[in-house]
């Protein structure tokens, strides 16, 4: 009896540090696909409020060759209870997939047509705006390596702060010729926004639909929030 219930205080022990350590809610980024085309890409993210401890999730569906979202294409779902214990928060995205079905037929996205991965960041300081470090990558398949950097815009502090960015990427060809691209929308000024990191980069098989994984770290009541959104690129 005396060891369940130290372990039951050592578990509630860890648990309070790590909230410590981070008050606020970290989200899992989804690949959700592609259209057989490579026109249209879509993503998700799903996570639990800090606070309430209810399971949200968002829904994305891209225009690649815009970089933009499709019509329609931002669902967001926030569900009225807290979490079961031992759960993540998935739920709550599956919940949103299943209703809207009607969107990804609408589109074309094939869950099974995912990204091909090209690069995954395992450092948290790689392709970060606030030290402004470069990443390289190749894309075996082609035989093209790249580097990317990315560069954001930050106005205003504390509650009022607001940011953008974009990202330059230089591509090498096979054949040693070179191509450069601006990725993004340094214009869009996005509320509460810290800071931005390019963790992974992936593309669209058998075409040249670029996809851009970015980590935001955003402002909270308590902490920050790591939030997740992409940028597109048609190579």
């Amino acid at each position: 009896m005396y060891k369940q219930r130290f372990t039951i205080v050592a578990i509630g022990l860890g648990l309070s540090l790590a909230c410590t350590l981070w008050a606020g809610d970290v989200a899992t980024f989804m690949d959700l696909g592609f259209s057989m085309d490579g026109r249209y890409y879509a993503f998700g993210q799903y996570g639990i409020e800090s606070g309430t401890l209810k399971p949200w999730a968002d829904i994305f569906v891209v225009d690649v060759p815009k970089n933009n979202f499709v019509s329609g294409g931002r669902l967001s779902y926030v569900h009225s209870a807290p979490i079961i214990q031992g759960q993540d928060g998935s739920g709550a995205l599956y919940s949103l997939l299943s209703s809207n079905g009607s969107l990804f037929s609408k589109y074309g996205i094939d869950f099974l047509r995912q990204s091909r991965p090209l690069y995954l960041s395992m450092d948290s300081k790689a392709g970060s705006s606030s030290n402004n470090t470069s990443i390289e990558f190749r894309d075996f398949e082609t035989g093209d390596s790249y580097v990317a950097n990315i560069v954001s815009l930050v106005e205003g502090s504390g509650d009022n702060i607001q940011s953008s960015f974009f990202i330059n990427l230089e591509c090498t060809k096979n054949d040693g010729s070179k191509k450069k691209y601006v990725v993004g929308t340094p214009q869009l000024k996005r509320p509460a926004v810290q800071s931005y990191r390019i963790c992974r980069v992936m593309i669209a098989p058998k075409d040249g639909s670029m996809i851009f994984v970015i980590e935001m770290t955003k402002k909270a009541i308590s902490g920050s929030d790591i939030r997740y959104m992409v940028e597109a690129l048609r190579l």
